[in-house]
């Protein structure tokens, strides 16, 4: 296109090109998830927020530092409780404070500097404290306790720094192949013997509950026969008394005699009479 035909002004052309420029040149965005570092004069002067801002072109610059969780992972060699070669491969979840951002990048310079520096070297550090003081095989088997002690450690040495220490993992454990194959021939024996032990106290289980079935079964048959001694002994009692009454009775009043045989006489005369004197023997069934 030829600008003389459209008779546009040169100087206004250039006028609409600088303006552009400086607009653009003077609005800028900070990404979800950073904080952003306004430098002027390559003087870290403020953070700002995430979204749209302005600043004073080609003096101010902007640079980000994540807030975001960052991961961080170390692959160190060391040696167990036992002076035994291992290497651990372990990382770290951390987080820069929001609010301390600035002070992070005017201390550091940024994320990569304070890794490099701070961060990074007291994690190591960390670790190799920790992982001596395990043997090889608690190591293995009580990963989750060592990752305490190396977080513990670290969250010591980070106190005085703006992020915070989320969380620490033993990625893996790497042992000679002898010892993991000796670790896994002492686990299988462990576990038979504590099937054998389960198997023993099964049976024992059982075996006392015969013995507990046979006890009550027996103490059922002793509380019967104590039972039955019991009325027998009370029904004998009984019985003395109330011959001990009678024959209390019968002595106080001879004429209970009589009347008892009378009681008990069936209203027959007897066939025969029976005397002390030369009596005949009368047959009283004659007529």
């Amino acid at each position: 296109m030829n600008i003389e035909k459209l008779n546009i002004p040169t100087k206004s052309i250039i006028t609409v090109a600088i303006a552009v420029t400086l607009f653009f040149s003077s609005v800028y965005t900070v990404n979800e998830g950073h904080i952003g570092i306004v430098k002027r004069f390559s003087e870290a002067k403020e953070q700002v927020n995430p979204g749209l801002h302005f600043k004073v072109p080609f003096i101010d610059s902007v640079e980000e530092i994540e807030v975001r969780t960052r991961k961080n992972e170390e692959k160190m060699a060391s040696s167990t409780k036992e002076q035994m070669p291992v290497t651990v491969i372990v990382s770290v979840n951390w987080t820069v404070d929001k609010t301390a951002a600035l002070e992070l990048f005017r201390q550091y310079g940024g994320l990569k500097q304070f890794e490099n520096r701070i961060l990074d070297p007291r994690f190591r550090s960390a670790t190799k404290d920790v992982i001596p003081q395990y043997d090889a095989e608690k190591l293995i088997q009580d990963r989750a306790s060592a990752i305490q002690a190396i977080e513990a450690s670290f969250i010591e040495e980070m106190k005085d720094f703006p992020v915070t220490v989320d969380n620490i993992q033993i990625e893996n454990i790497q042992l000679p192949a002898k010892y993991l194959t000796s670790i896994e021939t002492k686990q299988t024996e462990k576990n038979l013997a504590d099937a054998e032990k389960h198997k023993l106290a099964r049976q024992n289980l059982e075996a006392q509950r015969d013995v507990n079935t046979a006890k009550a079964k027996a103490d059922g048959i002793k509380l019967v026969a104590i039972a039955e001694a019991e009325s027998i002994r009370i029904k004998g009692l009984a019985e003395a008394e109330a011959i001990t009454a009678k024959a209390k009775a019968l002595g106080n009043n001879p004429l209970i005699v009589k009347l008892t045989e009378a009681q008990n006489w069936d209203g027959k005369l007897p066939a025969t009479i029976l005397g002390s004197s030369n009596m005949p023997i009368l047959d009283m069934r004659a007529k």
